[in-house]
């Protein structure tokens, strides 16, 4: 678990920093800041599921099946109402007068836990004690923390504890996690967490109003796929 604690401390860190950057930040520098950050995002999003689609294992489909099931699901759920509702909830408790924890919160956690290197750098952690991706790992995401949160503000702090949870499950049960996190897996989540950090973008641009949260139960789908109906119905596929 030593690199989920490094990482968990280098988003903490990185988002105080970017908070001590955002006191000092002229009101009329933060639109550009923001707009700036905002195309960063998008073409962090874009690169990362453009470099699985062009995998030419890649399934073409797969990723629009897996957005449309999990938007119904994660509609059907309301996790968007929910994340927003602990966004309140957190602006309440540090009894902070930001508007925007709970985007914040979302958009930190989303970039920082659905890329490849906090799935295979938490196996790796798990199965083998190697926790070399997860100090790169945290050394990008102490980076990209102190940018967020310069904009984004106190709520990108939180996602540290997201991180943490989300890593260490994976850690902890690598065992079992790891015949179901095949690399085929792997590569549709990451081309779907892509999709989902480029609507982010483009909701920090103000360009669109999409409900990220609600898509995420997407990335189960390639999981439900490639593990259960690929081996029981071959023929399909």
């Amino acid at each position: 678990m030593l690199g989920n604690y490094i990482n968990f401390i280098a988003i903490v860190l990185g988002s105080l920093a970017g908070l001590l950057v955002k006191k000092g930040l002229k009101e009329k520098y933060k639109k550009t800041v923001m707009q700036a950050i905002g195309l960063s995002v998008i073409f962090i999003g874009a690169s990362g599921a453009i470099s699985g689609l062009f995998d030419p294992n890649s399934e073409p489909v797969l990723f629009i099946i897996s957005l449309v099931i999990g938007g119904i699901a994660g509609e059907a759920l309301k996790i968007e109402s929910a994340l927003e509702k602990l966004g309140m909830l957190l602006q309440h408790k540090v009894g902070s007068g930001e508007s925007n924890i709970a985007q914040g919160f979302v958009t930190a956690s989303l970039i920082f836990c659905v890329g490849t290197m906090a799935i295979i750098g938490s196996l790796e952690s798990g199965l083998m004690g190697d926790h070399n991706i997860l100090y790169a790992k945290s050394i990008l995401d102490g980076v990209t923390s102190m940018i967020l949160a310069s904009t984004l503000g106190i709520g990108v702090i939180f996602s540290a504890a997201a991180v943490f949870i989300y890593q260490g499950a994976i850690i902890i049960f690598a065992g079992f996690l790891e015949p179901l996190l095949t690399t085929e897996v792997i590569r549709e989540i990451s081309i779907i967490g892509g999709i989902l950090i480029f609507g982010i973008g483009t909701n920090m641009l103000e360009i669109t109003k999409i409900k990220t949260a609600n898509l995420l139960p997407a990335i189960i789908v390639p999981v439900i796929y490639y593990i259960i109906i690929v081996p029981l119905f071959p023929f399909f596929i």
